[in-house]
């Protein structure tokens, strides 16, 4: 294995390039991944649509409405789809160790032990008996109480009493995304020790996103790199290791990836913003230029835009804007495109929009200097 084959194996095995397996539906996609970001609600959406052939947006939405995957704070401080079923023990894995981290940042917002507790108790009453309220109603409740919401307090509450295991996100009323409580929510949670806890997210991990390094895993997970090694131990009977340019990546024993396609022949795609094709990774540089990777997270804010991947490695970025008559895309590129590219790139496009149901009314293309 080369790097230039670490990106084909992964476009294989995240279920972007076809494999010949059977196609999974938008929960079974979440569960395959364990964990998959979703910062940005739209762009996540599509980083499980496009996963699913047969799912639009509607599909989607619909596997959350049915508590198929949940949406939550759980790794690294923020937002991921997850099973319904993982969510609680995933807190209890990483919640100490995040509000640890965060503690700083809450005192400076004068948000002690005493008003978090008060917030909590307040968010259960407006919650319980399967209420759902989105965002600004519940930060009202809580205005109304007398907690101060502003200066993104409001945010840090409700992040807070998320890993605290109180609340999650319950579906979308509109355009806005409600909150639910997650005990009344979750029908049934898995109980798993530390040791177990670890061991399913380096299993689940090194399935959905090998080849990849025990670092790789250390910093998508938020574990420190003793605890991800730790959990490496516990399922490498179940993987294997290869040298890679003085680095040992992890993959599954036997699966239709190993045997995946070249980077080289591996299609066009448009990818989610925050996608686990990047995101997945500490060390993104099988898939990206070192000096391309800032025109992703343009200004360094942390900000990750949607990519275009042209046999496996990030070749631009794209945005959309809906109209009253369909959906336009702008293709911005690193370096020009062949014709070849440009029709999958225009495949990829049509595949989005009918994923929102909508035409394709305008395809343009930029390049970036």
């Amino acid at each position: 294995m080369t790097i230039q084959h670490i990106a084909g194996q992964r476009l294989v095995r995240q279920r972007i390039q076809g494999s010949g397996s059977a196609p999974l539906q938008p929960g079974e996609v979440v569960r395959l991944f364990g964990a998959m970001q979703a910062q940005d609600y739209m762009q996540a959406v599509w980083a499980v649509g496009l996963r699913t052939p047969s799912a639009g947006l509607p599909q989607v939405e619909q596997a959350i409405k049915g508590r198929q995957l949940l949406l939550t704070w759980t790794l690294r401080g923020t937002l991921h789809f997850v099973p319904p079923e993982n969510a609680k023990w995933m807190l209890q894995l990483c919640a100490p160790r995040i509000l640890r981290q965060a503690a700083s940042r809450l005192t400076q917002l004068g948000l002690d032990d005493k008003k978090l507790e008060r917030c909590r108790k307040i968010i259960y009453h407006a919650l319980k008996g399967g209420r759902q309220l989105p965002r600004p109603e519940l930060l009202k409740l809580l205005e109304e109480q007398g907690m101060d919401t502003t200066g993104q307090r409001g945010y840090h509450i409700l992040w807070h009493s998320a890993y605290n295991g109180l609340i999650c996100f319950g579906p979308r009323s509109g355009k806005q995304q409600t909150f639910v409580l997650l005990d009344e929510w979750v029908e049934h949670s898995r109980e798993l020790s530390f040791e177990e806890s670890l061991a399913e997210l380096a299993g689940t991990y090194f399935t959905a996103h090998g080849p990849a390094t025990v670092q790789d895993f250390a910093w998508w997970a938020g574990l420190t790199l003793t605890d991800a090694r730790a959990g490496l131990e516990a399922v490498r009977s179940r993987l294997q290791a290869e040298m890679v340019d003085g680095s040992e990546y992890w993959q599954p024993l036997s699966d239709p990836a190993s045997a995946a396609l070249p980077a080289a022949r591996a299609g066009v795609h448009l990818l989610a913003g925050f996608d686990e094709f990047i995101l997945g990774y500490k060390d993104r540089s099988a898939v990206l230029e070192p000096e391309t990777a800032p025109l992703i997270v343009p200004g360094n804010n942390g900000i990750f835009l949607p990519i275009v991947v042209v046999d496996g490695r990030v070749a631009g970025t794209w945005k959309r804007t809906i109209k009253t008559k369909g959906v336009e895309l702008q293709i911005s590129t690193f370096a020009p495109l062949d014709l070849l590219a440009q029709e999958g790139v225009r495949q990829a496009a049509e595949r989005y929009a009918a994923f929102l149901n909508l035409p394709l009314t305008r395809l343009e293309y930029l390049e970036v200097t």
